[in-house]
């Protein structure tokens, strides 16, 4: 597969961000380049065929409006037809390579040898509740280890919201009775950056009521080793479940 090839190198796997931000780069890199390419040439036209007021040369193939090059050689049909094929193969080539790395952020990497993470979002109004596969569940901060694939099951307990976060580039659709998935992924480079420990913000994409702009919680991303600890302690603990009660001020 593409994705495998391009995008997960052994256990190097690539968060959604770094996929995204490279798809801009690439488009924004051909696109300056390209425009550069297509205005200078239009200017440098402009000039050599300019009026100076003189005659035209008799060889001169001035453009008729209307006309349609008939492909038997003329100078203007090669140009037409080199610019055409020039352009093809530069959109093919954007097509086949964002196709492949969107399948990535599709499918996401393989699992590991012990799995994957899978914890179950649910929004109400105005929070997010996070249930981990131990039963242990929580509010407002997600707690989650690095270099791990993390799968999110996204769902709503009462109206409708929507789970994600601009920094991780993730987005799902939290439904009442019906469940949206997602995955994130980020790197131990990235939170040994942040201090040996790396937050993301989590809001609410979709207007959900009176407390929609409060609607914000926290991804937190620690070291395996860490996470590991933490998790343990978690056995059978539950960590301030919300049982229709007020959320910062706001009655639900």
């Amino acid at each position: 597969m593409i994705d495998s090839l391009i995008l997960q190198q052994g256990s190097d796997w690539r968060a959604q961000a770094e996929v995204f931000d490279e798809i801009f780069f690439v488009f924004l890199a051909l696109g300056t380049l390209i425009g550069t390419i297509v205005v200078a040439y239009m200017l440098w036209n402009v000039y050599k065929y300019r009026d100076d007021g003189g005659e035209p040369k008799e060889d001169f193939d001035a453009p008729v409006v209307g006309e349609l090059p008939t492909g038997q050689g003329g100078p203007k049909a090669k140009k037409l037809f080199l610019s055409f094929g020039l352009s093809a193969i530069v959109v093919i080539s954007l097509v086949v390579y964002a196709y492949g790395i969107l399948l990535y952020v599709e499918e996401g990497p393989d699992a590991g040898e012990e799995g994957d993470i899978e914890i179950l979002v649910e929004g109400y109004q105005f929070g997010w509740e996070y249930e981990y596969p131990n039963g242990h569940t929580q509010t407002e901060e997600l707690i989650v280890p690095a270099d791990q694939r993390i799968d999110i099951q996204v769902t709503s307990r009462d109206v409708w919201h929507s789970f994600g976060s601009s920094e991780l580039r993730i987005k799902s659709d939290a439904i009442p009775g019906e469940t949206s998935t997602n995955w994130f992924s980020v790197s131990s480079e990235e939170v040994e950056a942040q201090g040996g420990e790396a937050t993301y913000t989590v809001e609410c994409f979709e207007l959900c009521g009176q407390g929609h702009s409060a609607m914000k919680g926290q991804i937190t991303v620690i070291p395996e080793d860490e996470w590991e600890e933490w998790y343990a302690g978690t056995e059978g603990e539950n960590a301030s479940r919300i049982d229709g009660t007020a959320v910062g001020g706001v009655p639900a």
